[in-house]
């Protein structure tokens, strides 16, 4: 089998069964499992894998930057959003991430909701402009601009002060076994500690997230409340309920 016969079967693997073995792959073509890792490598150069130890899982199209993003799954994005903002009770203080589907968030929110929302993006702060009885509360730092979120030491210091009801929190892959995982090492360290912070997390995972990983975890599955989400039923689904996620259907 042709290099690009043998990575064209792996992507198709990856498509199928959501996850690759590098070993089990190894030994079902008859190759060795340095030739798979080799492979393996390569098309995560390329963007088409993201590599974990062992093998490989389903790269997450929501590593993109903020302005592609935007066309991602708009309509799943909705539904997700109008499910997180019923979980914002009034009279809360919640803490709300940055990207589309907390945008998103803002839009289902309640015009009348009385609530303290903190957030580290200045986009979901001005949105939030428009809701009168909302008090808004932005933590600062340097410009993220992939995401559009504060990041760095002055954030995770302002973080440090923070105590929230609620977070609801955005990511880039929702795995049974990669847990939650975003594509930047500060972004992933600064809703960590925002979750440590808050009394519930839900994660705010459409359905192009469910399955998917990116290279820096977060938080494990198990360290949150529950995973807000419009996935259809299927393997990747199955293998979160049996993790034990509580799954709000969006």
């Amino acid at each position: 089998m042709l290099t690009a016969q043998r990575r064209d079967l792996l992507l198709e693997r990856l498509r199928r069964d959501g996850r690759l073995v590098a070993r089990e792959i190894a030994g079902e073509l008859g190759v060795t499992e340095d030739m798979i890792r080799r492979d393996l490598r390569e098309l995560a150069s390329a963007g088409l894998v993201q590599r974990v130890y062992g093998g490989a899982l389903p790269v997450s199209p929501a590593v993109a930057d903020y302005a592609a993003r935007t066309s991602v799954a708009p309509g799943g994005k909705r539904h997700v959003a109008a499910s997180a903002a019923a979980l914002v009770t009034p009279g809360s203080v919640v803490a709300l991430d940055g990207g589309t589907t907390a945008l998103a968030v803002v839009d289902a929110l309640p015009r009348d909701l009385r609530a303290t929302i903190v957030t580290h993006s200045p986009t979901i702060a001005v949105a939030l402009a428009g809701h009168p009885d909302i008090d808004v509360e932005i933590i600062g730092g340097r410009l993220f601009r992939h995401s559009m979120v504060a990041s760095g030491a002055t954030a995770l210091e302002a973080v440090s002060r923070l105590r929230v009801d609620l977070f609801l929190l955005g990511v880039t892959g929702v795995h049974a076994e990669a847990g939650l995982t975003t594509g930047d090492r500060d972004e992933a360290a600064l809703k960590r500690a925002i979750a440590a912070r808050a009394g519930d997390t839900y994660v705010l995972a459409s359905s192009e997230k469910i399955g998917a990983a990116s290279a820096f975890e977060v938080l494990p599955l198990a360290a949150v409340s529950g995973v807000v989400t419009d996935a259809d039923d299927g393997p990747a689904m199955a293998a979160l309920a049996a993790a034990g996620v509580q799954l709000i259907r969006a």
